[in-house]
């Protein structure tokens, strides 16, 4: 029986530091995904800013070098 809780507590433990990792990881992936939404934001309104008429598609592709540079890659 003490072995069982012994096994059961390490698988515990490890859980536990997965869980972390995991949640480390999302907090990053949120943060990206914050910044890339930002970016997106700020090329849709000088896209629509510049637009010749009602029918253009904004220009995903825009350089934008202060946005980029700030942006943290894993």
């Amino acid at each position: 029986m003490e072995r069982l809780n012994s096994k059961l507590y390490l698988q515990n433990c490890y859980i536990i530091q997965e869980n972390e990792r995991l949640r480390k990881k999302a907090q990053l992936l949120n943060q990206e995904n914050q910044a890339l939404l930002s970016e997106l934001k700020q090329k849709l309104s000088k896209s629509s800013n510049k637009k010749t008429n009602s029918n253009s598609l904004p220009d995903l592709n825009l350089s934008s070098t202060s946005s980029t540079a700030n942006s943290s890659k894993p």
